[in-house]
């Protein structure tokens, strides 16, 4: 067996653990500045936060843990578990809108809180970004790159109605066991009926849009580092 061949796995290592410590410093100061607050004004403002980082953070667990091997994984595994991530996976841009919550507060500086939700913003942006990356290289070793960048893309614009039907109509992950009639019922209507739901799209398309643009933005930033780095050696 070549050198390369024993060491190949090395840097993909290493980049996994840097980019868990980096998320885990940003995840750490965004409960540290959640638990301050509480803290400072001893009131619980903020802290559902938490909960939404928690299942926000259950799509990048799943596909961290699917991407830990090198080899195409069997259908019979890829396709219950990508069902879960998929279920999950809004939450984790879902975070985005909880800058709806940003107003004046007595008591509290108006930059800290800013600061706060705009931390947690974008450990639920980076979470989805990474756990998408995962699942896309997953789908692209079984059924190529072109596969690949149309399961991102279908993801991506599924986890934008998913925070439409989170945000407006107040469901959650868990309500396709717990009240699966009524979400049907709900998501059938606005695909029979799409012009009584014009918000429900307008959300669905612009947001998908805007995430899809920054899911973009990252990869090509991912692909100008490993091109300088191939340069320089």
């Amino acid at each position: 067996m070549s050198t390369t061949t024993l060491h190949a796995p090395v840097p993909f290592l290493r980049r996994r653990l840097g980019l868990i410590l980096l998320l885990g410093i940003s995840l750490a100061l965004s409960f540290l500045l959640i638990v301050c607050r509480v803290v400072y004004t001893r009131e619980l403002t903020f802290v559902f936060l938490l909960w939404n980082l928690f299942l926000a953070f259950i799509p990048f667990g799943l596909s961290a843990l699917l991407g830990l091997t090198d080899r195409p994984l069997r259908a019979r595994v890829l396709l219950p578990v990508g069902a879960v991530w998929l279920l999950f996976f809004p939450n984790a841009p879902y975070i985005l809108t909880d800058l709806f919550h940003l107003t004046p507060r007595a008591g509290v500086p108006y930059w800290y809180d800013l600061a706060l939700l705009l931390s947690c913003a974008w450990n639920g942006l980076m979470l989805a970004y990474a756990s998408l990356l995962d699942m896309q290289l997953l789908v692209q070793r079984r059924l190529g790159t072109a596969a690949g960048w149309g399961f991102a893309t279908t993801a991506l614009l599924l986890s934008s109605f998913g925070v439409y039907l989170g945000r407006y109509l107040r469901f959650n992950s868990w309500d396709v066991v717990t009240n699966p009639l009524l979400l049907f019922y709900d998501i059938v209507s606005r695909i029979l009926h799409p012009f009584a739901h014009l918000g429900t799209w307008g959300v669905t398309l612009l947001y998908g849009v805007f995430l899809l643009l920054g899911y973009l933005t990252v990869r090509q930033l991912g692909q100008l580092r490993s091109g300088d780095e191939m340069t320089d050696f």
